[in-house]
């Protein structure tokens, strides 16, 4: 699973870099989602109820950046599902537990439909399984 930037995140990015603005450190939540977001996040489709949350993470949740690219250090995992959460393709990355805006996005290796007593996990390690990319 690899991923890149929303356009909200590089927007900030750029600001941030040329000292525009200052961008606060988020708490990044991640998402899962049966449709592609897109880089405007338009397309996010996340589960509706069954036990279906976004999950925060943490600094040390995540490796160090190199290269360009960034994954999950520890691992990742969503609330079992009480019933179906759809097909899941994709991951985005939120600055909020609801709504909020997208800081990245991608496509998961192999798409998986989750049912009932599914519990759906990235894997942590160097790299961990979800990888995002600056490009």
């Amino acid at each position: 699973m690899s991923g890149s930037f929303g356009n909200y995140a590089e927007n900030k990015i750029l600001e941030h870099i040329v000292g525009k603005t200052a961008f606060t450190k988020p708490t990044a939540y991640i998402a899962l989602s049966t449709a592609d977001p897109g880089e405007d996040n338009a397309g996010l489709a996340e589960p509706s109820g069954n036990g279906y949350a976004r999950v925060a993470t943490a600094a040390a949740d995540w490796n160090n950046a190199a290269s360009g690219s960034i994954s999950n250090a520890q691992d990742i995992t969503f609330p079992q599902a009480s019933g179906s959460w759809g097909t899941i393709a994709y991951f985005a990355i939120m600055d909020a537990a609801e709504g909020g805006n997208m800081l990245a996005h991608g496509s998961l290796g192999v798409a998986k439909a989750v049912s009932q007593g599914d519990t759906c996990k990235y894997a942590g390690g160097t790299p961990g399984d979800l990888v995002i990319n600056l490009d």
